[in-house]
Parts: structure tokens; sequence; C-alpha cells
């Protein structure tokens, strides 16, 4: 498996600002409140990242040769499945969060300054999230061997 690479985090950034931006906008025109993210959306963003960077450890102890418990092969697939999938959904968040403030701070009448920090709170988190994700998926990196071929060096 390689690397997440940058491409589909910044297509999935992309992605976020453009759908945040237009779901405020018609909110907004429908008569309704523009979408106000809460302080727990941001709080849980950042305690996932924690729990996914808590469950990679032990793998990286187990390859280190810190610790001696045996880890199990797919096990350790599904927390680097949940580390990319943690980084993506951050990432996407990230670029709600951005294109939600973006609407917020373009309008002649600004929203409540509460709205704002927490907007900010959002992609705050959603930023410590695809942090948090893209360090799991490399805690999870097997060391290369020297019988391995070159080209698939790095899973």
């Amino acid at each position: 498996m390689k690397r997440t690479t940058a491409t589909p985090l910044v297509s999935l950034w992309a992605i976020g600002i453009v759908a945040g931006f237009l779901t405020e906008m018609a909110l907004t025109a429908s008569g309704s409140a523009v979408f106000v993210p809460p302080l727990s959306l941001a709080l849980t963003l950042v305690v996932v990242g924690g729990i996914v960077v808590g469950f990679s450890i032990p793998i990286r102890r187990s390859v280190t040769g810190t610790s001696k418990r045996r880890v199990d092969p797919f096990q350790a697939m599904r927390i680097v499945s949940l580390a990319r999938a943690s980084s993506w959904s951050g990432s996407l968040f990230l670029g709600l969060a951005l294109g939600a403030g973006a609407y917020m701070i373009t309008r002649t009448v600004w929203p409540g300054v509460a709205s704002v920090w927490l907007t900010a709170a959002m992609a705050l988190g959603s930023a410590l999230l695809i942090a948090a994700g893209l360090v799991a998926e490399h805690l999870c990196r097997l060391p290369k061997d020297e019988d391995d071929d070159p080209d698939s060096a790095e899973s």
C-alpha cells in the first residue's frame, strides 16, 4: 500500500471549500440561518485524531522491536485504512470549514463573532485530524527489507 499523497487531500479540500461556500449561500438564499458548527464537532475531530494515533503506537512499537507482542497483520491494515480515511475526511471537513468561513467573512453584515470562532475551531480540529491520520500512517510503516525489490518498498 502506497502512502497518502497530496493529490486526494488537496482535491477533497477544494471540493469541501466549494461545497461549504455553496451550502452557506443556499441556506442564506432560502431564508434559513447559516450553518454554524458546534464546538463538539471540533472536539470530536481532535479526539478521533488522538484515537487513530493511539491505535498506531502499538504497531510502531512492535515494528521497531520495543514490544515483543505480535501484531495481527489484518489489524495493522485496518488501522492504516482508518488513518487514511481520517486524513481524507479531515481534508474534506477542513474545506467545508474554510468555505463556510469564507462565506461568513465576505458578507457585508458579519455574523456573530462566536460563529466565526466556531468555524475556525472546526478548521483547526480538521487540520489536526489530517495531521493525526498522516502521522498514524507513518507509524504503521514497515522498514525496508534487503530482499525486497525496490518497487514494493514502504508498504
